[in-house]
């Protein structure tokens, strides 16, 4: 099977400093992983946030550079029109849309979120 991350779960595998990167990072082992724009944005928006991580935009761009590199992680385009996807409410928007792209490429949508209610989703445990 092979994954694409949400931005939760590539905050978590990337930044050694998050709370869950030893269960994300465990649960990377052996698997086939895909990431997209919207989740390679999502990644720097909140890497670069004074009220998240806080880090400097040159460094969070490396450190997502590098995990692409070394996981020879595969990129999918944000090829699927938004309504497409069928969220439920505003909150809902990004997680419906990137199950749905994931789903759409033969993949699953894997995350941290055990609040998103889609058949394309794998909860990392």
């Amino acid at each position: 099977m092979k994954y694409l991350l949400d931005v939760n779960l590539l905050l978590a595998v990337i930044w050694s400093n998050h709370p869950q990167h030893p269960r994300a990072f465990a649960w990377m082992a052996g698997k086939t992983v895909s990431v997209c724009p919207l989740t390679e944005l999502g990644f720097l928006r909140i890497s670069t946030q004074p009220k998240a991580i806080n880090a400097p935009m040159d460094k969070s761009r490396e450190l997502l550079k590098k995990f692409v590199e070394e996981r020879r992680a595969g990129w999918i385009a944000d090829d699927l029109p938004s309504l497409k996807s069928s969220p439920k409410k505003s909150e809902a928007v990004t997680d419906s849309y990137l199950a749905t792209l994931a789903d759409k490429h033969g993949l699953r949508l894997a995350t941290l979120d055990t609040g998103i209610k889609h058949a394309a989703v794998e909860l990392v445990s």
